[in-house]
């Protein structure tokens, strides 16, 4: 697997880090098999400046060959250019899963509940050989970009933005059709498996299931049993 992140990619008024991840995995998709794009939630801290949310967005690609970091990073980099907003910072890092190694995996657990600084992240990008630049403005979106590799490669946190096809389901949706469209499993909260039933969202939005060991978990309230447990 091959991971790209991009971080502190927009400001108060444009579109968020996790459209432009979106769009750089459709960009990717042309050329490499994409599994999908999470999204990484990072310390909200007053000495941290960050657009809303601190969050930032990771492209999984399905690939084993350690040689395409380099095209990958380009055309991602090449994406964030296109599509740059005044007033960012961004942050771009692309790593293959051999290169995430457990100093990486404490950084961005660090980055949840820590003030890191750019330093730091560019120091363990050089002794993993990891590619990170800082792509425009103060380019503090390197701290969160290598961030989001080592806690998407951990696996569980976050959520995912896009996975098969959930983005074209909107609104209340069969559980039988959201696990046709990529999600592995649903779950209740306190864990019971839901097999039958309707899930209810926003008519205007699609699910956001998270990645739990491995697998793409969606959890649910139970709402006027409208949904069947196993």
């Amino acid at each position: 697997m091959i991971y790209a992140c991009v971080d502190d990619t927009d400001n108060l008024k444009s579109r968020g880090t996790g459209r432009l991840a979106r769009a750089i995995a459709a960009k990717l998709s042309k050329k490499y098999p994409v599994l999908g794009v999470t999204r990484h939630q990072l310390y909200v801290h007053p000495d941290i400046p960050y657009t809303s949310h601190n969050s930032c967005g990771v492209i999984h690609i399905e690939s084993d060959d350690k040689e395409q970091t380099d095209t990958i990073f380009e055309i991602a980099k090449k994406e964030i250019y296109d599509d740059f907003i005044e007033g960012s910072d961004p942050g771009l890092s692309v790593a293959h899963e051999s290169q995430i190694l457990p100093s990486l995996i404490a950084y961005a657990k660090d980055a949840k509940d820590t003030v890191l600084t750019q330093e730091k992240a560019r120091t363990l990008a050089k002794n993993l050989n990891i590619r990170l630049e800082g792509l425009g403005g103060t380019e503090d979106g390197v701290i969160g970009s290598m961030a989001g590799l080592g806690l998407a490669f951990a696996g569980n946190d976050g959520r995912f933005l896009q996975i098969g096809h959930i983005r074209d389901l909107l609104g209340p949706q069969p559980v039988e059709k959201l696990i046709e469209a990529g999600i592995d499993a649903v779950y209740t909260l306190d864990g019971q498996l839901v097999t039958e039933g309707i899930v209810f969202n926003d008519e205007n939005k699609s699910v956001k299931p998270c990645p739990v060991n491995g697998k793409c978990i969606l959890f649910v309230d139970e709402k006027m049993n409208a949904i069947k447990r196993n």
